[in-house]
């Protein structure tokens, strides 16, 4: 189905048995798949500016204030990342339990608490704990993708998961370019410094607060409605078709590419009479693709998400495909939570001249970027797969080259340690390109893995994320007292260029899965 301008608006084509869309719906909130594309992304970006509420006043206001030293501001941006990572690696389970919307509400409307007592932090324990706890917020990326992956189909669940996380990404940017500003406001208003900073939560409290409850009432659970029916509605929608096989509670397979099967007079050769019923049961529901009866049952089959048991959890923990995921994942996005805690740092470094406010606006160009790039990662990426066979290996192929362009660029600007603003900004921009990408494309692949269990595959994977971001968060912090930004960069760039290229031979899918090469 190629991209047409309707797509943006109209109600989208649907999978006739998961009910995914097969198109997105940007520009249509009103519709159910426009509405949950909306509130997956603004919901993220929501948190991930609460999330990252601190740093853009810690360079210099929030650390005389409190009369931190360098190496415990360092030290702060690694336990803000320590509780991000417990629950996301719980958040994956939960959403396959429970759903993802109520996982993504939950964890909103939880981290609000820590969030609206940040103000009373008076010394560095406060602080510690304070972001500790503010850190549940970031967790919320992983409902956004098992959200997004189930509204929307295998053909653009690619772009839709890059788009809902790039613009969450984003948030990371608008943190860097709104709190400096209210801080500022309130300043100039005559209040002090150590009140001024404080009161600037309240505007992402509010926003937190309103995002989580708003999608808690305003969104369904799944396509087909509430999550704890979705295996009963996948088997009506089929008996609705005229197909009675029953789903079976396994591990399946998704629809990649349809393996193939022995004639079945039942399947292949059906009469004038069979054939017209089954085209009139489809054209009688509104909106539906026309799928073959092989390719419904292995919708229903291998792309519903089930409860793992404890055996398949570790099953899909272990594999090489989920390890590719993690490890990945780790440096592309652990780069970027690690560079988002000190750009501003760095730029006030090596441009002292820029102040806290001038520095936080270019550091915001990093965050902001994500609008762009890391949806370009998903939509090359569903490019490459519905252009070119189906070919999973080339979605891979694509993760790992912008790992390793990555890390050549990361090396770069260690090396140079550019003392020209245009020279700086230029390269940071370039090698978040490529970063950010990453990311997209990197869960434009998770989808295909493990289908049965995507929310326990997305909750590592992220949490993977932000292990990448406190292991690298610790090399800045150890780079001269925290000091050594030049050298941290070189140091990640190292590991991202090699863990890129280590992990290429790792087949997408694993041996036996449908749909793999």
């Amino acid at each position: 189905m190629g991209l047409k301008l309707a797509h943006l608006y109209a109600a989208p084509e649907v999978n006739p048995v998961n009910r995914k869309a097969r198109a997105i719906p940007f520009f249509n909130p009103v519709n159910v798949y426009g509405r949950v594309f909306f509130f997956s992304w603004f919901g993220f970006m929501i948190a991930f500016w609460a999330w990252y509420t601190f740093p853009p006043l810690l360079t210099h206001t929030i650390k005389y204030d409190l009369n931190l030293t360098p190496a415990e501001v360092a030290n702060s941006n690694i336990v803000s990342l320590l509780a991000t990572l417990l629950v996301r690696v719980i958040a994956g389970p939960l959403c396959d339990q429970f759903g993802p919307r109520k996982v993504f509400g939950g964890l909103l409307l939880v981290g609000a608490i820590p969030l609206g007592l940040a103000p009373l932090v008076q010394n560095i324990n406060g602080l510690y704990v304070s972001r500790f706890f503010i850190g549940i917020l970031g967790g919320s990326f992983v409902p956004c993708q098992v959200w997004s992956t189930g509204f929307f189909d295998k053909n653009v669940v690619g772009t839709a998961n890059a788009l809902t996380g790039g613009f969450g990404n984003a948030g990371g940017g608008i943190t860097y370019f709104i709190m400096p500003a209210v801080y500022d406001a309130f300043v100039a208003s005559g209040r002090s410094p150590g009140q001024s900073w404080r009161l600037t939560f309240i505007i992402p409290l509010v926003m937190v607060i309103a995002t989580g409850t708003a999608l808690l009432l305003l969104c369904p659970d799944t396509p087909t409605g509430k999550w704890a029916d979705r295996h009963h509605q996948a088997q009506e929608n089929l008996h609705a078709h005229g197909i009675e096989d029953t789903i079976v509670d396994i591990p399946g397979a998704i629809t990649d590419r349809i393996p193939p099967t022995p004639p079945d007079s039942n399947d292949e050769k059906l009469d004038l009479k069979e054939e017209s019923e089954r085209k009139t049961s489809i054209s009688c529901f509104d909106h539906e693709a026309q799928l073959s009866k092989t390719e419904m049952i292995l919708t229903a089959r291998g792309e519903i998400v089930q409860k793992p048991t404890l055996r398949e959890a570790w099953q899909v923990a272990r594999s090489p495909q989920t390890i590719f995921h993690i490890l990945t994942y780790s440096c592309s996005f652990g780069s970027e939570l690690a560079i988002n805690s000190i750009l501003a740092s760095y730029y006030v470094k090596n441009f002292p001249h820029l102040g806290q406010t001038a520095a936080s606006n270019y550091a915001a160009i990093f965050g902001f970027l994500n609008f762009v790039t890391r949806p370009l990662g998903g939509i090359v990426s569903d490019v490459l797969y519905n252009y070119f066979g189906r070919s999973l290996w080339l979605k891979k192929m694509w993760i790992v080259v912008c790992g390793a362009v990555t890390g050549v660029l990361l090396i770069v600007i260690g090396f140079l340690d550019p003392k020209s603003e245009g020279v700086m900004f230029g390269l940071v921009a370039v090698m978040a390109v490529f970063l950010e990408a990453g990311n997209g494309a990197n869960f434009s692949l998770v989808p295909h893995v493990h289908p049965f269990a995507n929310g326990m595959l997305s909750g590592v994977t992220g949490a993977g994320g932000n292990l990448g971001g406190v292991v690298f968060a610790v090399v800045f912090r150890f780079m001269d007292g925290g000091k050594g930004y030049a050298r941290g960069f070189w140091v990640i760039g190292v590991v991202n260029l090699g863990v890129s290229l280590g992990v290429g031979w790792i087949r997408p899918l694993p041996r036996g899965q449908v749909g793999g090469l």
